[in-house]
């Protein structure tokens, strides 16, 4: 695993971290991107470097439910994270030097996702390198469990969550609601960091809500936590 090398003084800036926790299909991507543009932070989609390196895998030939072949494959794959220019942006997810587009929302990587994610040496490896770029500030880094494991001193902590059959609805790779279901178990039920609330985090039922209300709500946490640091 490697990280694109950083210029401290350009890319740190003292600001807020906000966390924004659920399971697929409850709408934090959505979310976290009109959060991160309307209050000028970082994106992060952690979820993406899960599914690069399962793509990475799937490439290789390697089973992830072999949970040890994926453990020693993984050490090798040519990952990174790199930041947009300044304080805003998405950090973009690179394989074999490249950014990774819609192939990462493939249904074989989906299917796949869970069980790579729940080897506690990928968690490991993958988490490091949230942190190393969640530890710059100021940013909106969105997962399953930022604000339980990753960074659990956010500033900010939402858990979003929705019906099975309204997340389904939502999935632009066509997962089923039992897919989905199956999905939820094994995230949430595995070893190594399972999908779960922060106990301080805002829990968020999406379901029937607007994309727009549930953006205000996070955006007056921020401004709230942002007034919090300047006292």
């Amino acid at each position: 695993m490697i990280m694109e090398e950083l210029d401290e003084g350009q890319h740190t800036h003292d600001d807020v971290v906000v966390a924004i926790d659920g399971p697929a299909g409850s709408g934090k991507s959505t979310v976290a991107r009109a959060v991160a543009e309307r209050v000028d932070l970082r994106h992060l989609d952690t979820g993406a470097i899960y599914r690069a390196l399962t793509l990475a895998l799937l490439r290789q030939g390697v089973t992830p439910e072999d949970a040890d072949a994926v453990a020693v494959a993984a050490k090798s794959a040519d990952l990174a994270l790199e930041l947009a220019p300044g304080r805003s942006g998405a950090v973009r997810v690179l394989l074999d030097g490249s950014a990774m587009g819609e192939e990462l929302r493939s249904a074989e990587v989906s299917r796949a996702v869970s069980a790579v994610s729940a080897v506690p040496a990928v968690r490991e490896q993958l988490v490091a390198l949230q942190r190393a770029v969640i530890s710059l500030g100021g940013i909106v880094a969105e997962g399953r469990d930022i604000g339980a494991v990753v960074w659990p001193q956010a500033e900010v902590k939402v858990f979003l969550t929705a019906d099975a059959a309204e997340r389904a609805r939502r999935r632009a790779d066509g997962e089923s609601a039992e897919a989905l279901a199956r999905r939820d178990r094994l995230d949430s039920d595995r070893a190594a960091s399972p999908t779960r609330a922060a106990p301080d985090a805002l829990v968020i039922d999406s379901t029937g809500r607007e994309v727009g209300d549930i953006v205000e709500e996070v955006v007056d946490l921020i401004a709230s936590a942002r007034a919090g640091r300047d006292r």
